[in-house]
């Protein structure tokens, strides 16, 4: 993981804002899921949500993504209210779920060529992605249906096909969880990556050692925000020696408040 702290020194330095949330709320029934949060995602930035389980990461990104209705608040790409523009947002936007969104009963093949063909490619274009994929996972895997293939080749094809829209914004919801930390930290290197190309990256986790992967983070308890900013800065202002102990810290002061 220090690998990674040495070598994104260069590329740190934060553009414009490309989303802005003010006052994002979510309601099912009486229950709020999402408390009146406000947070920008700055173009080029791997933002990090951090908390857990039931804490509101991933109703915030089925929001963002349009795959919820908001209850109250704004959600603006550049300036514009998305409420008004659904279809942009979702063409701007690439959406990797924590339960893979690959049809378990088809082969990662006919996944490219399904998620190709809604996404608008050209017959020419879906057989370029299927060569591509070939080139990055063992060709024996490419036949087998989807739910019977390893959990690191399947996140692999997960995200490839998240990005064959080429989206601007990605957003991926727990996409570490449940694999073994080899595959994790592969994983990452696939996510900073796509930063170095350029792409801004909305990341959801409950795996505290992955923070420090991130640009900058978001605390969320409860669906609050409850602590928000660069992980080692966060760490030096709260005195934290870890991750660990920070986000401890966070979620004792706001349950002690």
């Amino acid at each position: 993981m220090n690998d990674y702290i040495r070598t994104k020194t260069k590329l740190n330095k934060m553009k414009d804002t490309i989303i802005t949330i003010r006052d994002l709320t979510r309601t099912f029934g009486n229950f709020t899921a999402v408390n009146k949060i406000n947070f920008d995602i700055h173009e080029g930035e791997i933002l990090g949500f951090l908390g857990p389980n039931g804490a509101g990461k991933t109703t915030t990104i089925k929001m963002i993504i349009g795959l919820l209705n908001i209850s109250s608040g704004i959600i603006s790409l550049r300036g514009e209210d998305i409420s008004k523009n659904r279809d942009k947002m979702k063409s701007v936007m690439g959406y990797m779920s924590q339960k893979s969104s690959l049809y378990p009963k088809l082969t990662p093949l006919e996944n490219i060529e399904f998620f190709g063909g809604i996404s608008g490619l050209k017959k020419k274009e879906i057989l370029q992605k299927k060569d591509e994929i070939s080139k990055l996972v063992p060709v024996e895997f490419l036949k087998i249906i989807t739910e019977k293939l390893p959990p690191g080749i399947k996140q692999k094809i997960a995200l490839f096909i998240a990005l064959i829209p080429n989206p601007e914004i990605i957003l991926l919801d727990e996409p570490t969880s449940g694999v073994d930390p080899d595959v994790r930290r592969e994983f990452w290197f696939d996510i900073y990556n796509l930063k170095k190309s350029g792409k801004t990256i909305l990341v959801s986790t409950h795996n505290l050692d992955e923070v420090e992967y991130t640009d900058r983070i978001l605390i969320l308890h409860r669906g609050n925000i409850i602590m928000e900013g660069k992980p080692h800065e966060l760490k030096i202002k709260h005195n934290s020696k870890s991750i660990e102990e920070l986000f401890k810290g966070a979620i004792l002061k706001y349950e002690e408040n």
